[in-house]
Order: C-alpha cells, then structure tokens, then sequence
C-alpha cells in the first residue's frame, strides 16, 4: 500500500489539477486555497512537485495547466458561464451602433457578443476567430474580413505574423477582446503568446478597447499580459470585482460596467432600458475613461 502522506499528496495534486480544468485552465494560489479548504503554502508546495513532473506552470500568484493538460476546447467553454456570457454579451452588444468597426478575437465570452451582435447592421468586423466570422457573414449588410494564418484547432482562430500584419491595415472604431485571467498586479492576461501578440495589434488599432470577462478570471491566472492596463478602456463583467482589483481598475482608468442580473429568466425594466438604443450605444462608444459604471439591480 502507499504510505498515507503520499497517498495525501496525490490525492491533493489530482484535486488542484480537477479544479485547474473546471476553472479553464488557470486560476490564483489563493483561489485555489479557498477552494479546496487548504492553506496557500500547502497549494504551493503541490504545485511545485506538479510543475516538476511537467503538468503545470506556475506564474506569480497563480498556476495553469501545462500544454499537455489542456484547458477545456472553445466548444466546451461556450457551455460554461453561459448565462453570465449571454447577459454581458447583450451589455456589449448595447455599446455598439449601427455602421460601426470592430475588431473582434477568439474566445467564448466574444463568441456570444457575436451572436448578440446579429441585433445590429452594417458592421464591419475584422476578426481571426472562424465562430465570430460565421456568424455575422451574410447578416444585416455587415462586412467581414478574418486574419489569415495556421488555425489553432482548439481555439477555432489563426494566429502568427501573417494575422498580425493583416489586423495592422485597418483603425477600427472598437476592438472587443476576451481575457484568460485578470489580475490586480499585472491586468489582464492571455495563455498564449501568440493569441497576446495579435491582442496588441488589436489594441494598438483601436480607437476603444472592450475587454469581456466573466467573474471566474478574476481568480485565474496566466503568463501572458495583452498590453499595458490603462490601454483598455472598458471591463464588461458580470459581479463586482473583489477590492483590489476594483482599486487597480480605477488607477488603470479603466471604466466598469458589470452585467445586470435577471430575475426568473427575464431581464427587469432597468436592465432592458440600459441594454436597448443607439443612444447607449453612440455614448459608450465614444466615453470618456475613468469612471465606474455598474449596472446591478438592487
């Protein structure tokens, strides 16, 4: 039989590894902690002995699922948080009018901002995610250009210089882009180097920048940071975040705007009034940075 401590320690190792795959991937030592009832130096030494046998990475205050565990597929995060991702897709949704340029990435939360994006005409939309492309080819008078470049299967976008080079010809009016992790210290976060990398050229060719993130990145981790906080413009979100990282949106200058919650599967009266019109659209794409907007029903 195995001795009882290093039936412990494996029994930890398999629980850290079964929560790092229900979180996506990554996710914040102290989460980790919280969530398994266990001090942080106890995640940190099981997290060492995993990064060690090569199934995890570790990045300051967090760890994510080495290359040869994947996260879960694009397909299989579109089923997570769905609810969450459907009311913060229709906030997105509601900033953008009629006529306007948008870049878009890969991701689950932009896959559903797509799909809420079909209430709308005449867009114009540069992406490298082959969901977003299909979804509002052929719709409402909209033109859609994807980056080329090899497709990474289980992200369903292209990535590399070819893509970058292709994002550089066009100024768009928004770029709407998805984040792994966003942390207090270094802002928001990408797995992927190369997805970062097209990130930037997102940015830099934006005259707003949309991040959309749903609660759980708040206790994820990732290598990988997008660009310099204060580039974004915009967190659309769907709770609060926890303190500091609410103080660093506000250092970052960077609004918050978190999704209005549903009551009994409907929207109340307030969120619909917030959701609807190119009035709320014209004004939040054109925004001034450095407030605080949160939409939650009492």
């Amino acid at each position: 039989m195995m001795p009882a401590e290093k039936a412990s320690k494996t029994h930890r190792a398999m629980e850290i590894l079964d929560t790092l795959r229900r979180l996506g991937g990554s996710a914040r030592t102290s989460h980790l902690a919280d969530s398994l009832g266990v001090s942080e130096e106890t995640i940190r030494r099981t997290v060492k002995k995993l990064s060690r046998e090569g199934l995890v990475n570790r990045v300051h205050g967090g760890v994510f699922l080495a290359d040869g565990v994947s996260p879960l597929s694009l397909h299989r995060r579109i089923g997570t948080q769905g609810d969450e991702k459907r009311r913060m897709a229709r906030l997105v949704a509601a900033l953008v009018p009629d006529g306007a340029s948008l870049f878009m990435d890969v991701g689950s939360s932009t896959t559903y901002v797509a799909e809420a994006l079909r209430a709308r005409a005449s867009l114009m939309v540069v992406t490298n995610s082959l969901i977003v492309a299909q979804t509002l080819t052929g719709h409402a008078g909209n033109r859609v250009f994807i980056a080329p470049g090899e497709v990474a299967p289980h992200v369903g976008g292209a990535f590399g210089a070819s893509a970058q080079e292709f994002v550089c010809r066009f100024q768009m009016d928004m770029a709407i882009l998805s984040a792994d992790a966003v942390d207090p210290e270094q802002g928001f976060l990408l797995a992927d180097f190369d997805e970062a990398q097209l990130a930037r050229c997102f940015v830099r060719q934006s005259r707003r920048v949309v991040m959309v993130a749903d609660h759980t990145k708040f206790a994820a981790a990732a290598p990988v940071q997008v660009c310099p906080p204060s580039d974004i413009s915009l967190l659309v979100t769907d709770r609060s975040p926890p303190p500091d990282l609410g103080d660093a949106l506000a250092r970052w200058q960077v609004d918050l705007r978190i999704a209005p919650a549903t009551k009994g599967g409907k929207k109340d009266d307030k969120a619909s009034e917030t959701d609807h019109g190119n009035d709320t659209a014209d004004t939040a794409i054109t925004a001034g940075k450095g407030r605080q907007q949160e939409e939650m029903q009492p």
